[in-house]
């Protein structure tokens, strides 16, 4: 959904649809870091100047703040009411500002993690926020085509600090008694959200386009700004600078004055103040980009030529670059380059297996391809107009496709060119079926007719030679559009699915009326018979999958298969085995005996429109609206349906406990701020290890001190069996175990795995983290949990006798070892930076020493050149 390179250029976050976010090492290309805090999708990312925080906005109306370096999450922020569309924070301050759907602006201080100040001047949704000449205007875009500019006045700015307070208030007792009450009432007047600063609407500027911002940014330098909304124009604008603004100002001072003196010569001079530059004037409109499709995101780069280069990534799957020179007359947009992949630019609504298993055709609406299935290159596309179906024709030579218009289209693969056009149908021809004996096919459509198609050879009108051809030999009429069409595999019978959500069954010779199959609540999408002509399946939008005898028309089963419509239902040939796609995303494998679900084929992210199987079986080919085509290989090893029916069920509490309400930390209320993890599966899982070792702990420890008693008793020493848990971690003791057992818990969830963990094992937690600080092992990483501890259960601990001693003994200890700790660090930072200025110094000298040597070596040559000047004389 998002992405954000980090400021030095090696990591990039990646925001998902299901809430996660990934940041990726671009030297390796691995995502290390994981994070788990919001619960729909990710619409905005961005890391702070540094790159040590990362901010992220989602659906769920939350935005958190997340610490990259320590790989965990600071601090939730909760106050818009819809989603969060950008988040960006300020350079020199510790603010955060972001806008959402719900026609807000929030200014957010990042030390006391509250909203202080809120902009309301939007009638609609805010949808993007840029920052411009050194972040002391805001720039805001909206569902119109209006840019609002927010004036930016910080008050700490404002105000004198290393002014003393006396000298504030020096003067008369009547003076000092004026000041102090004209403060109480500026006090009184002055919010507490303008404390930190002001922010007052300074104009607007309109756009070109209509409809509203779909990305609003600034390159690097925050020089250029440029936006663009749902069509394919970015507008590109021109933010002046200081020296700029200056000479404008002067140049309009003259005006003003001019143009006073020739009013009147008597009237006083215009003061500086009364011209001021309006928003239009300092920035400036310097061009539009008109991109060769519908623009998704952008980004701008200024090189240091001066000239300005946009990179665009487009609807249908695109990128362009296009390069202008701001400082020209007339700037001039040329496209510099364009990179672009073999696929599709819209959905693929049909797929066909040729009968060798090596072709595979895939149409969309604008083009037909066919791949090559063990290269996964595409080796021809042809155009053609919004294929619905297709098959290939016996031999695999050529192709038909079936259009939105109603038309037939023969393409010829060897040439890749249109061989023929038909007009099929009136409307569109949504199904398209060979015939088993395959001399022919039959189509239907939203015309509410079935026509029986022949293959013929005909003399080709620019050779000698003849070509394939198609006749129409018979209709069939019908009540209803026709949405699918079937032969039976002795091709005694034809399937027909109809818009009244049944199912006939027809005889093909006399296309006399068999079987009616009604059962289904919407209309049937797909259907298929299986290669013994025995059982027909049915798929329907109601997303019920509806098995059937054919001999007598029994429903034998049905099955709730999808939590959408289904869209498309195949048999494995020669099997009873099937597969479905659905608009919920996933291929599901049912067994039409024993009417089961075998597995789930996850990987679209959007509705799967269409799938095709291999005639071998061995490979699925599938389409969704996520614009990627996947291709299935059926595996080797044995599948055991008990395994797959626990995946499912992890799978589906995985699911409740996303669901569930997260816990509520003790003593805090739900307000603006909250922890940044959520309870997950992975949360589960860590505190349940953190609970196992513990008693693991518990139990040696007994067994300890009675073997000591016994021993004791005994006189006499015996050694005690090692356990074998701790034996694998090298006969560690139980404490070190407990301390490995924490250190592998991803730093991401440590706070939500201590919130689930029951208060009963945090008596023997702190004992042990005591233990373990006094040591000095892994200081920082304990006084994390041991805080987080002590702040969801301080009332429980404080209460508790038995745990002062303890609390006592981890107050000295914990602040002499971070002391300890932080002293080594500073003086490991003093050594590094001892260590640059030798290396800085060093450096120097060397540069001066060949320089010098340089100079030197010029200069002999010089003396050189003059002697042979002299002797030649």
């Amino acid at each position: 959904m998002s992405l954000c390179p980090s400021p030095d250029g090696l990591h990039l976050a990646v925001g998902y649809e299901d809430g996660s976010i990934r940041v990726f090492s671009l030297l390796s290309g691995e995502g290390n870091v994981t994070f788990n805090g919001h619960k729909a999708a990710v619409m905005t990312l961005q890391y702070d100047q540094l790159g040590g925080r990362l901010v992220s906005g989602s659906k769920d109306t939350d935005v958190i703040v997340w610490d990259v370096i320590n790989e965990s999450g600071l601090y939730r922020l909760r106050g818009h009411k819809d989603a969060v569309t950008q988040a960006l924070f300020l350079r020199e301050k510790n603010l955060l500002v972001t806008s959402g759907k719900d026609t807000l602006v929030k200014w957010w201080d990042l030390d006391t993690q509250h909203c202080f100040k809120t902009l309301v001047g939007h009638r609609t949704e805010v949808w993007g926020l840029a920052f411009v000449s050194q972040e002391k205007r805001l720039i805001t875009g909206a569902a119109d085509s209006e840019l609002r500019v927010w004036n930016i006045t910080y008050i700490q700015e404002a105000t004198d600090p290393n002014e003393p307070e006396s000298k504030k208030s020096k003067g008369s007792p009547a003076k000092a008694e004026e000041t102090s009450e004209v403060d109480e009432t500026s006090n009184l007047d002055e919010t507490p959200e303008e404390r930190l600063l002001k922010c007052n609407k300074a104009g607007s500027i309109m756009r070109e386009g209509r409809d509203r911002v779909v990305t609003l940014a600034t390159d690097r330098t925050g020089r250029f700004l440029a936006c663009h909304g749902t069509d394919s124009v970015l507008e590109v604008f021109c933010v002046l600078t200081e020296g700029e603004i200056c000479k404008k100002m002067q140049k309009k001072m003259r005006k003003a004055k001019k143009k006073a003196k020739q009013k009147s010569e008597e009237e006083e001079e215009e003061p500086e103040g009364s011209v001021e530059m309006s928003p239009q004037e300092e920035i400036q409109r310097v061009t539009s980009i008109k991109a060769s499709a519908k623009i998704k995101s952008f980004d701008l780069i200024l090189s240091p030529k001066g000239e300005l280069k946009a990179t665009l990534l487009l609807q249908n799957n695109t990128i362009e670059s296009y390069i202008l020179t701001p400082s020209a007359q007339v700037p001039q947009v040329v496209r510099a380059s364009k990179i672009t992949i073999g696929g599709h630019r819209s959905d693929v609504r049909t797929l066909a297996f040729s009968s060798d298993n090596i072709a595979i055709l895939s149409a969309a609406a604008e083009s037909v391809k066919i791949w090559n299935r063990s290269t996964l290159q595409c080796i021809r596309t042809m155009a053609c107009e919004y294929a619905l179906c297709s098959l290939f024709v016996p031999g695999d030579r050529q192709v038909i496709i079936g259009t939105k218009t109603g038309k037939l289209q023969l393409y010829d693969l060897a040439s890749g060119s249109l061989l023929e056009t038909f007009a099929a149908h009136d409307g569109a021809l949504w199904s398209i079926s060979l015939s088993p004996d395959q001399r022919g096919f039959i189509t239907g459509g939203a015309d509410k007719c079935v026509k029986f198609w022949e293959f013929e050879l005909v003399k080709d009108e620019n050779g000698t030679q003849k070509r394939l051809s198609m006749k129409q030999t018979r209709i069939l009429q019908l009540d209803e559009d026709v949405l699918c069409v079937r032969y039976s595999p002795n091709q005694k019978l034809l399937a027909v699915s109809l818009l009244d959500c049944t199912v006939k069954i027809f005889y093909t010779d006399t296309l006399k009326f068999f079987l009616s199959l009604y059962g289904h609540k919407l209309p049937v999408l797909c259907m298929d018979i299986t290669s013994d002509g025995a059982l027909i399946a049915t798929g329907s939008a109601d997303r019920n999958v509806k098995i059937w005898g054919l001999d007598f028309g029994d429903c034998h089963r049905s099955l709730f298969a999808h939590d959408d419509s289904v869209m498309t239902l195949q048999f494995v040939h020669k099997s009873h085995l099937f597969f479905t796609a659905g608009k919920d995303h996933k291929i599901k494998q049912w067994d039409a005996d024993k009417f089961e679900h075998i597995q789930t084929l996850e990987g679209h992210h959007q509705e799967v429109w269409c799938l095709a199987l291999s005639p071998s079986g061995d490979y699925i080919v599938s389409s969704s609206h996520d614009k990627s085509l996947r291709l299935w290989e059926r595996t080797r090893e044995p599948l055991i349906l008990e395994e797959e029916r626990e995946m499912q069920r992890e799978a589906e509490y995985e699911e409740s406990v996303a669901k569930e309400e997260q816990p509520v930390v003790a003593g805090e209320t739900q307000g603006e701020t909250g922890l940044a993890g959520k309870k997950t599966i992975e949360t589960v899982k860590a505190a349940e290890r953190i609970m196992e070792a513990i008693e693991l702990y518990r139990e040696e420890t007994a067994k300890l001190k009675e073997h000591q008693a016994i021993c004791k008793a005994a006189g006499k020493e015996v050694s005690l069996p090692v356990h074998p848990i701790l034996r694998a971690y090298g006969n560690i003791s139980p404490s070190a175990y407990v301390l490995e057992v924490f250190k592998k818990v991803k730093s991401s969830e440590l706070e939500e795995s201590l919130l689930v963990l029951p208060f009963s094992y945090v008596p023997d937690l702190l004992v042990l983290f005591n233990e373990h600080v006094q040591r000095g092992s892994e200081v920082e990483f304990l006084c994390r949990a041991l805080l987080f501890l002590l702040r969801i259960h301080f009332g429980r601990i404080t209460s508790n006798q038995l745990l002062v001693t303890v609390i006592e003994n981890l107050k000295k200890t914990t602040i002499s070892k971070a002391s300890e700790v932080r002293n080594v660090l500073g003086f490991n930072m003093a050594g590094l930076q001892f260590l640059k200025r030798e290396i800085e110094a060093t450096d120097e000298v060397t540069f001066f020493a060949d320089a010098t040597d340089r100079f030197q070596e010029k200069r002999r040559k010089r003396k050189k050149k003059e002697k042979l000047v002299l002797a030649m004389v």
